[in-house]
């Protein structure tokens, strides 16, 4: 068996965990829901889901891997057998899904940083993106043949993706990032500083950091908190335990996690800045509020952004190139880390070399991902997208928390591990809060979303209850978003009944205590 890769330095592993944890929803997401859920009052219940769910889970997830020193199936193996192995297969194919429509979304980014240098979009944004560039299919199911222009920058992606991989942890994911993070928070930065010199800035920053402190009486708002910090952090994906397991015996793992979840929360407090000085710029070239030009997801990205560009009175290519080179940059890292999960999972379940794992796994998921670049590619990207997400992660970071604290009953072994290496020492508040906090608030949001989904009451813009997602058809529901959610479910069963190659069980490079 290969010796395990391991971190060059300790900041190695700091820029590849906040480089997981920063991606695209920091950008595009983060803004519009600390908008939407009281403005700067929402930073209270997002600062209190940080310090009460998002780092103990990072300090759980790091103590595993550092501890069973292997990748999450092995690791939920080494700490309680095949009755826990499963919970890390989920998670790793869960992140399977995610890889293979992430890496289109880093595609048009690409297109769009080429784009910006000459506005290609010209004045109908919407136009060009559903049109031009995607050439979308008229019907949710259609898959219509390939778009060129989208199949071209996504192998584009997946060789850069696979050359990262293959050269290894250090020489490979480590110099990535030392690379990528630290030229992505120089380029945001520069599009911020842009942003705040925009006419009407003042008015997007103030609708960003205007608290509404009514909001805070809502639960519905602390729910989303809690959502968006589980969300952000990259946890119960499966990527932080494999992250951690490469870390040098004598790490400090409670101190990592506190610089990665307040790095991702700065990187997130510096998106919100920019993308709300910049609508705020908008509302004001339109004459309406910041409301009617606030949005989230593609439609900012690739749509309002656009639009936003084309008004400024100067150096609108470099500022489009810059913001759309940042969602390059935070797409990549994240990328990255989600494939690293099944390459070590399944280099350690079956002994494969690393390269050979890196070529069957970075492979599958990028012919499958040929899917999300024909016609009909954004309808399957948008039901995966949502049903993985809100059946997969939620469910597994409820599962995972509720088996290793009251299950298993793990937690004061790890806590006497972490605080084994660590300066800042774990105490009764971490094990409260991964066994009451977390447990609840993460079970509130799944009954809410089962109940949703199950009764199909979603609401559209205007408060009228409507059918499935989207409006999506009960066929198509069933076939790109519950069979994708199930999928993951059944692989991790499936790959659990494998037997383990003797060769990884019996390595002794983990603490057996």
């Amino acid at each position: 068996m290969e010796q395990r890769s391991q971190w060059g330095t300790r900041a190695g592993f700091v820029l590849a965990a906040v480089g997981s944890a920063v991606g695209l929803g920091n950008i595009w997401r983060f803004p519009y829901v600390a908008y939407e859920n009281g403005g700067g009052a929402f930073f209270i219940p997002y600062l209190f889901a940080l310090l009460t769910a998002g780092i103990p889970i990072l300090i759980m997830e790091f103590t595993m891997g550092h501890k069973y020193r292997g990748s999450a199936p092995l690791s939920f193996f080494r700490m309680s057998g095949k009755k826990a192995e499963w919970i890390g297969w989920w998670g790793i194919f869960v992140s399977f899904v995610i890889s293979t429509y992430y890496a289109v979304i880093i595609a048009w980014a690409m297109k769009y940083t080429i784009y910006s240098f000459n506005l290609a979009w010209g004045t109908d944004t919407a136009g060009f993106l559903f049109g031009d560039v995607l050439n979308l299919a008229e019907t949710p199911g259609q898959a219509g043949g390939f778009v060129p222009g989208i199949l071209i920058p996504l192998l584009l992606v997946w060789v850069i993706a696979f050359i990262i991989l293959f050269a290894g942890v250090k020489r490979g994911i480590e110099l990535a990032n030392r690379i990528f993070i630290p030229t992505l928070v120089v380029v945001f930065l520069l599009v911020v500083l842009r942003a705040v010199t925009l006419e009407g800035a003042a008015l997007g920053l103030d609708a960003f950091f205007k608290p509404d402190l009514s909001k805070l009486a809502d639960p519905t708002v602390w729910v989303a908190a809690y959502g968006h910090i589980f969300f952000s952090l990259s946890i119960a994906f499966a990527i932080m335990i494999t992250y951690s397991s490469y870390l040098p015996k004598k790490s400090d793992i409670t101190n990592n996690a506190f610089i990665t979840g307040f790095a991702n929360s700065g990187f997130e407090l510096l998106a919100g800045i920019g993308v709300f000085a910049a609508l705020g710029f908008m509302a004001t070239q339109a004459n309406v509020a910041v409301a009617d030009v606030a949005s989230a997801g593609v439609g900012l990205a690739f749509v309002v952004f656009p639009q936003i560009v084309n008004e400024m009175p100067g150096m609108n290519g470099l500022f489009g190139a810059l913001f759309f080179l940042s969602l390059v940059l935070a797409g990549l890292t994240s990328l990255v880390s989600i494939c690293e999960t099944y390459i070590a999972g399944v280099s350690d379940k079956f002994n494969i070399s690393r390269r050979r794992s890196v070529i069957i796994g970075v492979g599958l998921s990028a012919v499958i991902s040929l899917l999300f670049a024909t016609r009909g590619g954004l309808f399957f990207l948008d039901a995966a997208d949502y049903f993985i997400n809100q059946f997969g992660i939620a469910a597994i970071g409820l599962i995972e928390v509720i088996l290793i604290a009251w299950v298993f009953r793990k937690l004061d072994v790890f806590e006497n591990h972490a605080n084994e290496i660590s300066d800042i020492r774990l105490g009764g508040w971490w094990k409260f809060c991964l066994r009451f906090i977390t447990p609840i608030v993460l079970g509130y949001m799944m009954f809410g979303l089962l109940k949703i989904n199950l009764l199909k009451q979603h609401k559209d813009g205007e408060g009228n209850v409507i059918g499935n997602y989207e409006g999506y058809s009960d066929a198509f529901i069933w076939t790109s978003g519950w069979s994708v959610a199930i999928f993951a479910i059944v692989a991790a069963v499936i790959f659990t009944i494998f037997k383990w190659n003797s060769n990884t069980l019996n390595s002794s490079d983990y603490d057996k205590r």
